[in-house]
């Protein structure tokens, strides 16, 4: 596909290219922020990042809470009983020190 450009399509691409920047230019300057629009727009986002950071602590706090709560639990269901370290269920025998030498 040839296509060739001459220079009535170029100069027409750069007049519309002109004519559009004025406009939005124009448009522009008729828009007007509000006085506090930047204050407003801050506090908002303050606000928004208080809530972030409340939500975020509030959640580690459940977390930490059921964690611990778990496992007292899984301690309390533990029976009094002594347990086997590594499942058998011969103990080792205990011996039995005793010391001959007197201190004084």
């Amino acid at each position: 596909m040839n296509h060739t450009y001459d220079m009535n399509e170029t100069h027409d691409a750069y007049d519309t290219e002109q004519q559009l920047s004025q406009a939005f230019a124009a448009f522009a300057d008729t828009i007007h922020p509000a006085a506090d629009a930047y204050r407003s727009a801050q506090r908002e986002w303050h606000r928004r990042e208080r809530r972030r950071r409340m939500i975020l602590a509030t959640l580690i706090m459940v977390v930490f809470a059921s964690a611990t709560l778990i496992g007292l639990w899984v301690l309390n269901q533990a029976s009094a009983a002594p347990h086997s370290v590594f499942g058998d269920a011969v103990s080792a025998p205990v011996a039995h020190v005793t010391s001959t030498a007197s201190w004084s």
